[in-house]
């Protein structure tokens, strides 16, 4: 079985691209902490690259940016390639098959979850709170 499943910080903005047959592809990078420190107390980090494809691409791409906190699941793929000087080098990618935002708006940005930019001069429209309707219940079991 080849899952894995991190929680990180982007460490770049996703780059989002599509393929020649038109299908979405994002890479973004995240970094986890380990849940332990060194001798010396300093706590060692994980780089990770990750793609994502399809719809899960676009959005990623539409509602994180650098500095995000994501949950990924998927799978590690490993890649072989030659590198400029010849040398044969290997890649290891996480292919995420789900992605799950951890980052609030509040701490996110003022984009998070594309709000709605406020006019010049005014501020951003007031979001309805939804209200709760009361129900006569007469005890009854509706089964």
């Amino acid at each position: 079985m080849n899952k894995v499943f991190l929680i990180g910080n982007l460490t770049r903005d996703p780059e989002l691209s599509e393929t020649s047959g038109g299908v979405s592809v994002c890479h973004f990078a995240i970094a986890v902490n380990r849940s332990y420190t060194s001798q010396d107390g300093e706590r060692q980090t994980d780089f990770f690259n990750v793609t994502a494809w399809r719809g899960l691409a676009d959005t990623v791409a539409r509602y994180v940016k650098k500095g995000s906190k994501v949950a990924v699941s998927g799978s590690i793929q490993i890649r072989n390639y030659e590198d400029n000087q010849g040398q044969r080098r290997t890649a290891v990618d996480v292919i995420a098959q789900d992605v799950e935002f951890l980052t609030t708006r509040a701490t996110g940005g003022d984009d998070f979850y594309d709000a709605p930019a406020p006019e010049k001069g005014g501020s951003a429209p007031a979001k309805k709170k939804p209200t709760l309707e009361s129900f006569d219940d007469d005890g009854d079991i509706p089964f």
